[in-house]
């Protein structure tokens, strides 16, 4: 289509092939024309979405790759990843040559059996899949048994979602991790900086986030408060808090 990208990135992407297990399926969609996080509109290939009966879970788009690679690029040594989904964050995550250890939290034993039969693990190669440990548990409950470099929470199932903050600072709580980078959470920074009455911009975002107390990263990434400018104008829609 004329002066639509195509969505390329140099993150792992492992094939997708159709499975059902219990309420769960993996559907493959092959090319889908939709905005991206903070991208326009953007021809994303190959792609598949993962569905609990008739609710979209996550799919592979633009969208979905946009709003996890800020964690992604920046991650290493052990990484905790609470909700395996179709497990893109995991595989991405393990091919960073920084990263020593990826630890997945998932609570829903159909999920880790749909796994079993796609096999996107057995896709990387040795030294890869070797960091990779993927353990049943609860996000509000796991406590690591090891230190934790960082954090990547990704158990919501809307983008925007009340309470996500103190969610994350419960986890948190028992986690102890150096870093933080959690789904959807330039939206939440957004929310929480306007209800405030402050700016979305580099001085109004670290206002906001320094008042959680949760070690973020993301805030140093090139043109961050353009970035989630873009995706609050896109994604926010009729979320916001009232002001405080």
């Amino acid at each position: 289509m004329h002066g639509v990208r195509v969505f390329a990135t140099d993150l792992f992407v492992p094939r997708y092939v159709p499975a059902r297990h219990g309420a769960w399926a993996l559907r493959v969609a092959g090319s889908v024309l939709a905005p991206g996080y903070w991208s326009p509109l953007v021809l994303f290939e190959n792609s598949a979405a993962l569905f609990r009966g008739d609710d979209l879970w996550m799919s592979l788009s633009a969208l979905e790759f946009e709003s996890q690679e800020i964690g992604i690029r920046s991650a290493q040594g052990h990484v905790l990843i609470f909700g395996l989904g179709m497990g893109w964050a995991a595989v991405a995550t393990a091919m960073r040559e920084a990263v020593t250890r990826v630890t997945v939290v998932e609570r829903d034993p159909d999920v880790l059996a749909l796994h079993r039969t796609l096999g996107i693990f057995e896709q990387l190669p040795p030294a890869a899949r070797a960091k990779l440990a993927i353990v049943e548990g609860d996000a509000f409950a796991y406590r690591p048994d090891a230190p934790v470099d960082l954090l990547m929470p990704d158990i919501w199932l809307p983008l925007v979602s009340d309470g996500r903050v103190d969610e994350v600072m419960r986890m948190q709580a028992n986690i102890g991790a150096r870093a933080i980078y959690f789904w959807g959470q330039e939206l939440e920074i957004a929310r929480h900086a306007v209800a405030a009455g402050r700016s979305l911009d580099a001085a109004g975002i670290a206002a906001t986030v320094a008042g959680w107390g949760l070690p973020l990263i993301g805030l140093g990434t090139p043109d961050y408060p353009e970035r989630l400018a873009a995706a609050t104008e896109r994604w926010m829609r009729d979320r916001w808090l009232p002001a405080s």
